[in-house]
C-alpha cells in the first residue's frame, strides 16, 4: 500500500525553526545598524563616523583667546591716570549729538561719522564687543575721554589701523549734514601717536561751523572758517586705536576747547603698558 507524501512545512514554521544561532546573529547586525546612526559609537575598528555638523555651528577655529573680564578691566584707564583734573563721566557730552550725528556722500567718511559717534572702530557683532570700557571728564577744560579694550583677530585690527590711515587723504575735508539738513565742515588729519603697542593709528578731526558754499579747502584753519562764519561750536575730537597680539585698546577724546593732547598721549601709553601685562597674566594661567 502506498503511502501519501509528507506535508511541505509552511514558510512560518521555516523560520520558527531557524537555529538558535542564526537568529542571534540577525539581531546583532541590526544592533550595529543603529549604532552606526548614533555619535561617539566605538566598534572594534575604532570610532564611527558622525554626521558632519553644519560650520555655522561649528567654534571657529580662527578666532583667539579673549582677555577675561577682569583682564580687560585691568586694562583700563583711570581718572588718576590723566590728572587731578578728570574724574569719573558725569554721562555723555551733549556735543556728541549736536555735531556728530550726521552723515556725508562719499562712504568713507559716512563710515569716519558713524564710528566718532557709535565709538565701535572694530565693528558691531558680538565678537568685536568691547570687553572693558571706561569713560572720564575733565572738569576744568571740559573734554571727555572715552576707552574701550577689544579682543579681536590681529588681521582684523590691523585692516580697520589701515583703513584709519587713508582717511585723511580720502575725508581729508568734507561736508557733513545732520537730520536738519544743517551742513558742518570737517577735517581730518593724522594724529602723531608714541611708538606703544604691535600697530597704532590716529586721527585728529575738527567738525563746526557752516560749511562754505563751494566746499573749497581754503587751507585756513578750520576753526577760524567757522567762527567768522558764525557756525557756533567746534568740536576737536582725537580718535586712536593701537594693537597690542589679538587684542587692542581705542579711545577717542573730544572737547569743544583746546585739545588734551597730553591725555591722548598718556591713555596710549599707561593703556599700552596695562594690556601688554594683563595679556602677559593671562598666558602665566593658562
Amino acid at each position: 500500500m502506498q503511502h501519501a507524501p509528507a506535508a511541505r512545512p509552511s514558510h512560518a514554521s521555516a523560520v520558527r525553526a531557524l537555529p538558535g544561532a542564526a537568529l542571534a546573529a540577525v539581531l546583532a547586525l541590526g544592533a550595529a545598524a543603529c549604532a552606526v546612526g548614533g555619535r561617539g559609537t566605538e566598534g572594534p575598528a575604532g570610532p564611527v563616523p558622525t554626521t558632519p555638523q553644519s560650520p555655522a555651528a561649528l567654534p571657529s577655529a580662527e578666532l583667539p583667546p579673549v582677555l577675561t573680564r577682569g583682564q580687560a578691566r585691568a586694562a583700563l584707564v583711570g581718572a588718576g591716570d590723566l590728572g587731578e583734573a578728570w574724574e569719573p563721566t558725569q554721562g555723555a557730552a551733549t556735543w556728541r549729538d549736536e555735531l556728530l550725528k550726521a552723515t556725508a556722500e562719499r562712504p568713507d567718511c559716512r563710515r569716519l561719522l558713524d564710528v566718532l559717534y557709535t565709538e565701535d572702530l572694530f565693528g558691531t557683532g558680538a565678537a568685536t564687543a568691547p570687553r572693558a570700557t571706561a569713560a572720564l571728564d575733565d572738569v576744568d577744560g571740559g573734554a571727555q575721554l572715552h576707552y574701550r579694550v577689544t579682543s579681536y583677530r590681529a588681521a582684523d585690527l590691523d585692516r580697520t589701523l589701515a583703513w584709519l590711515g587713508t582717511l585723511p587723504d580720502t575725508c581729508g575735508r568734507f561736508e557733513a549734514r545732520d537730520a536738519d539738513g544743517t551742513t558742518r565742515d570737517v577735517r581730518v588729519t593724522g594724529l602723531p601717536l608714541p611708538e606703544a603697542g604691535d600697530a597704532r593709528g590716529g586721527l585728529r578731526v575738527t567738525v563746526g561751523g557752516t560749511a562754505p558754499d563751494n566746499g573749497a579747502d581754503t587751507g585756513a584753519d578750520t576753526r577760524a572758517d567757522t567762527r567768522a562764519d558764525g557756525g557756533g561750536s567746534v568740536l576737536t575730537l582725537d580718535l586712536v586705536a593701537v594693537r597690542v597680539g589679538d587684542d587692542a585698546i581705542s579711545l577717542t577724546n573730544g572737547t569743544l576747547g583746546t585739545p588734551a593732547d597730553e591725555a591722548t598721549r598718556t591713555a596710549v601709553e599707561v593703556g599700552t603698558d596695562r594690556l601688554t601685562e594683563a595679556r602677559r597674566q593671562g598666558r602665566a594661567q593658562v
